[in-house]
């Protein structure tokens, strides 16, 4: 498939989970915890189905890797990853800042990725070689003198290890206290790549966590890495930098290469 057919597909990927997640916002949702505490809902699956069956009838060969439904070929060199509601509990809490995110892998590395905000009707579109769009119109990262002028976010400190923690608030020393926001999951990712915040630096997330944001934030002119610098594929650890202002790369790795002191 062509990189345009491939866009038209994750587009209709999105469009039907969106369908999906739609009628259970702020109503009856089936609210579940698995095996890793983390919550699931009736809406997570309903969407992540509607996903697979497109897909299996569409691209047959290819793989997906799903959030609530696991791994199917992966050893194929085209794999989809999917993560139906990325933020469940901002669903839960009836807070429209979660997302649906799609993405496809070309041998591991992302090429493709969509954030769908379905109740705002916001959506995201990277894909590799081309200019990031938001609801159809180009997005653009901004630029940052220093570390004092970003706008930090990230989803929450208590999902960072007492380690990363320590790394995180080296980093958050070098930034104004009063420009650190809390919560958003992939919604701050995209928020980086419209050009409104700056800086999400977050750990321990999967890959169907941070697959679809890659082509997003970069094609809007920002970078996404890992805490060390490298560029981020299926095999990286799930420590995520997305910066809007590449040239500000070194300042967040010396920051966060440096752990807080009490």
């Amino acid at each position: 498939m062509s990189l345009d057919s491939d866009l038209q597909l994750a587009l209709a990927l999105a469009d039907a989970a969106g369908d999906a997640i739609r009628p259970y916002f702020r109503g009856s949702f089936g609210l579940e915890s698995k095996s890793d505490a983390s919550p699931v809902t009736l809406a997570d699956r309903a969407a992540e189905e509607a996903m697979r069956l497109m897909l299996k009838r569409e691209t047959p060969r290819d793989g997906i890797i799903g959030e609530e439904f696991g791994t199917e070929r992966a050893d194929a060199s085209r794999v989809w990853v999917l993560d139906p509601i990325d933020g469940t509990t901002s669903f839960v809490a009836g807070r429209p800042i979660f997302g649906t995110l799609i993405a496809l892998l070309q041998d591991g590395w992302p090429v493709l990725g969509i954030i769908d905000q379905p109740i705002t009707r916001e959506r995201w579109v990277g894909a590799i070689g081309q200019p990031t769009q938001f609801n159809g119109r180009p997005a653009t990262t901004r630029r940052c003198r220093t570390l004092d002028d970003v706008i930090l976010a990230t989803t929450s400190p208590h999902l960072f290890t007492e380690h990363q923690a320590d790394h995180f608030l080296g980093l958050a020393g070098k930034v104004a206290r009063r420009r650190i926001i809390y919560g958003g999951d992939c919604y701050n990712y995209g928020l980086v790549a419209s050009g409104h915040v700056d800086l999400v630096v977050e750990a321990g997330l999967k890959l169907h966590d941070f697959a679809a944001l890659v082509p997003i934030v970069e094609g809007a002119g920002g970078n996404m890495c890992d805490w060390h610098g490298h560029p981020l594929n299926a095999d990286s650890s799930g420590e995520v930098i997305a910066l809007g202002d590449p040239a500000r790369l070194e300042d967040v790795l010396e920051a966060l290469a440096h752990q807080h002191c009490a």
